[in-house]
């Protein structure tokens, strides 16, 4: 074949791949960060009955026209490692760091031939965007070296690392056309924005500086993780709004397009520090509950808000599977616990926890016309992304890959056949607790760091006790099961088998 025919059939095949991919939805999906059951009113109002403390407007309009998982989870108790699941389709044994990779200049944990996210849409044909918090490491270069900076992430870091480039290792070598970063989210350190993993000055005359309470604009955004490197002119409180402006420029860049997109927008709302603003688009934030922590449900409530606004000015929020869910479970207020305030939404635990409350969180998907409306008690994980999205890109998962992530498509919109998982391997946070459920059993077992031992502590049943109030584990009747439950557990993560059903 001549070159000149070599490339005519070229042209010819992406123009018959670009004609299917114009046919496709678009994709938004938004995770938040701590964001918990107790957080979202339509949970209170329609699954408690109770007055919530604080409305979510936008995110009650969307649950109420989508369908609500009740037995929706994060991939884990925590950011980081669900962070790598959701992106991998793959529970966390299987990465090189199981409780996450938690330095900015951690190295990646996604091997270069392997499928992600945004990969198994953007290979279908789709544009895709990241925007908003990444916490999984990245390559920035040693000055004067070819090495990759290793080090410490706080600290003063000046002249040991080129902050004005992510070279690889973020969200571009992960399957994403476009992205606009920032490495910790709210809390750093580092407390930089990247676009297209370049530094993204936030002003004319920003600076790159060693950040401190003698050198931050507001000493207050140090508040969750210290000091270290920055912007000169960062500023915590108008954050949402930054990312979700860039968000609504994604989506705005394609109002004449006929190639469809997928926009992952990882809100860093609501992690500490609290730092709320005083408005968002003419909406009154600061001071607006009874707690900082709370205030900032209403800056990720008009975020979201301005996603979904910006999808039907463009005339494409019906042709759009937009779902929303968070990374773990919601945080403990004091504050707002004396009006009643419970981020579980009913449910035991917090942020960290093995218990429900660590790891259930608000799950709920949006497709106008496709998803009919209604509750639904499948589980559900937010891993499952990987293999949905894919199903609806019409991508194939090569063997190997994507082990865990069950395809959720069939489930949302009636056609198909959904299979349910019968079992389901989870992690929770930073004290390395793992859990193993099958129907309502669900056992919680303490690991080592490297889970080459695992020790039962505690067994529920969830069906007569969701609460998780009463330990099981010494109870006579029950003890065979946390064994064979052990055993199972054991031989599924050491076999290295997907847990994903029919995989």
């Amino acid at each position: 074949m001549s070159r000149f025919t070599h490339v005519v059939w070229l042209l010819v095949f992406a123009s018959v791949y670009q004609s299917a991919a114009a046919d496709k939805p678009n994709i938004v999906f938004i995770l938040a960060d701590d964001l918990g059951l107790g957080d979202v009113s339509f949970h209170a109002r329609t699954l408690l009955k109770k007055e919530p403390i604080v409305e979510t407007p936008t995110m009650d309009a969307l649950a109420s026209q989508g369908m609500w998982f009740t037995d929706g989870h994060s991939s884990t108790a925590l950011c980081a490692p669900t962070r790598y699941a959701v992106m991998s389709g793959n529970n966390n044994y299987r990465s090189y760091a199981p409780w996450g990779v938690w330095s900015t200049f951690g190295r990646s944990a996604f091997p270069d031939d392997d499928v992600t996210l945004g990969s198994v849409v953007r290979d279908a044909g789709y544009s895709t965007g990241f925007v908003g918090k990444w916490h999984l490491g990245g390559d920035f270069a040693i000055p004067g070296s070819r090495e990759f900076f290793r080090g410490k992430k706080n600290g003063d870091l000046t002249g040991m690392v080129d902050l004005t480039q992510m070279v690889s290792g973020g969200p571009r070598d992960c399957g994403f056309d476009y992205d606009f970063t920032a490495p910790c989210g709210i809390q750093g350190p580092i407390y930089l924005l990247y676009e297209n993993q370049t530094w993204y000055p936030l002003a004319e005359d920003s600076q790159l500086l060693f950040l401190n309470d003698k050198t931050i604009k507001q000493p207050e955004d140090l508040r969750s993780k210290g000091p270290g490197m920055g912007d000169s002119n960062w500023n915590a409180r108008e954050l949402g709004k930054l990312l979700s402006s860039k968000a609504v420029q994604f989506i705005q860049n394609h109002q004449d397009s006929e190639q469809p997109f997928f926009l992952y927008y990882c809100s860093p709302m609501v992690h500490r520090p609290h730092r709320p603003t005083d408005e968002f688009d003419n909406h009154r934030v600061k001071g607006a509950t009874p707690s900082a922590h709370l205030d900032m449900l209403i800056d990720l409530d008009l975020q979201i808000k301005r996603i979904v606004n910006a999808l039907k000015k463009i005339g494409e929020y019906e042709n759009t599977l937009l779902i929303v869910s968070s990374d773990n479970g919601g945080l403990r207020d004091p504050i707002a616990s004396k009006v009643g305030y419970q981020p579980g939404g009913g449910w035991n635990g917090s942020k960290n926890s093995p218990l429900e409350g660590g790891h259930r969180v608000p799950l709920f998907a949006v497709w106008p016309g496709q998803i009919e409306p209604g509750i639904t008690d499948e589980l559900a994980v937010t891993h499952d992304m990987v293999a949905t999205f894919a199903a609806l890109a019409g991508t194939s998962l090569p063997d190997g890959q994507a082990l865990d992530s069950n395809n959720l498509l069939p489930l949302l919109i009636g056609e198909g056949t959904f299979q349910t998982r019968e079992y389901f391997v989870q992690q929770a946070g930073s004290e390395q607790q793992v859990m193993f459920r099958r129907a309502s059993w669900k056992l919680i077992m303490q690991s080592n760091f490297k889970r080459s031992q695992c020790e039962p502590i505690a067994l529920y049943d969830l069906e007569h006790d969701p609460h998780e109030d009463t330990n099981l584990l010494n109870d006579v009747e029950a003890s065979d099961r946390s064994r064979q439950m052990l055993d199972e557990y054991l031989a599924i993560v050491e076999s290295g088998r997907p847990t994903a059903p029919g995989r």
